[in-house]
């Protein structure tokens, strides 16, 4: 323990380096403590200011949540304000939206109720065109064929003339003297000859003409129908043109207005050799309008034929006029002896109601006693007085 030790160039004994070393012990305790006490001290002024600033924290803390107790309040007065505006707004855009959907509805249920109306008449209109294209089809194929094609044009003709004329007055298929039988003859009155009208027209150039593809095709169709037809009227006038039994004119039936406006229009020579041959190319119209006049004219024939009867009826109705008239004036002269005896009743009332108020007029007297009576007839100076009954107006 008395041991010497060197440090740094100083000679100590342990006893030195002990006291050495309680002195630096003591001071690092010393040291230690006066820095304890100042983080002792420090810690106490900030636990003051921490104190200090909790409480304005907390007082912060309380003047927060009354604001936000009252921007809470606020909120809350207006959520439900806002909640009410938005619930009245939806309920009224409900109701509109309502209204206007079921507005749409019928707007769309009536388009579609017209709709479903043209729907049907434009399935009408094509059940129509279909019947319509089956019978122009039809109608193709009748006139495709000769036969058919006369035997239409034929039955047209007959129901023109069963229509305009009546019964009698026209004949199918009469045999000629000279042994030809035209598609029709209508008859005229008191022997005058009869009309032929003839229903075969060539029909098969004109369909050329239709069918043909270039200028030079339709110059020879347009040729040979001019032939065809030209032929035909020669035809008729020689074999039914008969003198003092058919007219000197005949009818060439055409059953197409079309084709009869085309022939005129296009084929003006056609119709020139027609009418010297005195054939007269008639459509549907024109045969109608024909018939017509043949029509008149059989009426005319039988008004004269009825003349006398006619005359005889007129007689009979001028005498039932005359007795009519003696009738009459002997009628108008009972009205006047009527009237007469009428004016005299009149004049007669009048009377008697002149008399009936002069008698009401009439002043009457008292009736006396019995006993002035007896003694009026000594002591009166005039005539006795009589009873009422006595008395006249």
């Amino acid at each position: 323990m008395n041991g010497t030790f060197e440090i740094a160039g100083t000679v100590l004994t342990y006893a030195d380096a002990a006291l050495v070393a309680s002195a630096l012990a003591v001071g690092i305790l010393i040291v230690m403590l006066l820095v304890a006490w100042r983080r002792a001290v420090a810690r106490s002024e900030r636990g003051r200011v921490l104190e200090a600033q909790f409480a304005e924290i907390a007082r912060a803390q309380s003047e927060m949540q009354g604001r936000m107790q009252t921007i809470a309040e606020v909120f809350g007065s207006r959520q439900s304000d806002l909640v009410k505006g938005l619930s009245e707004r939806m309920d009224g855009l409900g109701h509109k939206l309502g209204q206007s959907l079921s507005d749409n509805t019928r707007r769309t249920h009536d388009d579609l109720s017209r709709l479903a109306e043209r729907l049907a008449v434009i399935d009408k209109a094509q059940q129509n065109i279909t019947s319509l294209s089956s019978q122009v089809v039809e109608l193709q194929k009748v006139l495709s064929n000769k036969q058919t094609r006369g035997a239409f044009g034929e039955a047209r003709m007959q129901a023109i003339i069963q229509d305009g004329l009546p019964n009698g007055a026209y004949r199918f298929q009469a045999p000629l003297s000279n042994g030809n039988r035209p598609d029709c003859l209508i008859l005229f009155p008191n022997g005058a000859p009869s009309l032929v009208v003839d229903a075969k027209f060539p029909l098969e150039g004109w369909n050329a003409i239709r069918a043909a593809d270039g200028p030079e095709a339709s110059r020879a169709a347009e040729t040979a129908f001019r032939r065809d037809v030209i032929k035909h009227v020669q035809d008729i006038a020689s074999r039914y043109q008969i003198v003092g039994e058919t007219h000197d004119t005949a009818f060439m039936f055409v059953p197409s207005e079309s084709i009869f406006a085309d022939i005129h229009e296009r084929f003006e020579d056609v119709i020139q050799r027609a009418h010297r041959a005195r054939v007269v190319i008639v459509s549907p119209s024109l045969l109608m309008l024909s018939v017509q006049v043949v029509m008149s004219l059989l009426r005319d024939v039988r008004m004269r034929e009825q003349a006398h009867v006619i005359q005889q009826e007129v007689v009979k109705l001028l005498d039932d006029v005359s007795r009519l008239d003696d009738r009459v004036r002997r009628l108008q002269t009972h009205f006047a002896q009527a009237n007469k005896d009428i004016e005299e009743i009149a004049i007669s009332s009048r009377k008697i109601q002149k008399r009936g108020s002069d008698i009401t007029d009439v002043e009457i007297e008292p009736e006396k006693p019995l006993a002035q009576k007896r003694q009026s007839p000594a002591n009166s100076d005039g005539p006795p007085e009589l009873p009422f009954h006595t008395y006249r107006a």
